[in-house]
């Protein structure tokens, strides 16, 4: 079974919708093994190399709350993280352009699903429990390196427009379906936005499992 998702690292319910549909798959092992495609979806494409202000207040003025609000929806989302076992902390993240995290993620997938999965769990890890700038090349040098990716094709994957342009195509891909906010997954031919619950989200692996089943059974016969 291949799941295929766009997401972005600075997209709370990105984060907690794929925890969620990893644990679903793994309490789910009659579904055998499953592909995992991550595809880029930049929040922001305008947002700058470093954090110009709070979460609160970005948060507040984006959708038009007033800080006590949205320090309530805030801890809710935090909470919410917290709940799949994940140390969450949103309100103090510091929001940058996240086309290089990308860019940097297409290089793991190229490497194999082991890596790319490494890369994205620790780019999530950075943005929303240490709390870093993920425009920091820095960082990202160290990040990649630290998931095994060699140290030179970072480097050069940084200092130029390496997967820029796959990172455009995921983001032009998801225009075409309609999709304007993530994370949105496609499952077989279900397509799921925002972060279902475990529950829902194994129903629907459950669904597409068999009528893949009845499939493979029509076509075995015909």
């Amino acid at each position: 079974m291949k799941i295929t998702y766009w997401s972005d690292y600075a997209c709370p319910y990105c984060y907690i919708g794929e925890a969620r549909l990893k644990k679903a798959i793994s309490e789910l092992p009659e579904i055998g093994d499953v592909e995992l495609e991550m595809k880029a979806f930049q929040l922001d494409p305008t947002a700058g190399e470093h954090a110009t202000g709070d979460t609160l207040t970005r948060f507040a003025r984006k959708y038009g709350l007033s800080m006590e609000h949205a320090a309530r929806s805030i801890e809710h989302i935090s909470q919410m993280g917290r709940d799949e076992g994940l140390d969450f902390r949103y309100a103090t993240t510091l929001f940058t352009n996240t086309m290089d995290a990308h860019r940097l993620t297409k290089l793991a997938q190229s490497k194999g699903p082991e890596a790319a999965n490494r890369v994205i769990e620790a780019l999530f890890k950075a943005y929303f429990t240490d709390n870093k700038e993920l425009a920091d090349q820095k960082l990202l040098q160290q990040i990649g390196e630290d998931c095994g990716l060699d140290a030179d094709e970072v480097r050069a994957l940084l200092t130029s427009d390496q997967y820029r342009e796959e990172v455009l195509l995921d983001e032009r891909e998801a225009a075409r379906y309609g999709i304007h906010a993530v994370p949105f997954f496609v499952v077989g031919k279900y397509g799921i936005p925002g972060a279902l619950s475990v529950e829902d989200m194994k129903k629907t692996l459950l669904k597409v499992m068999e009528e893949d089943t009845v499939g493979a059974e029509k076509r075995r016969y015909m």
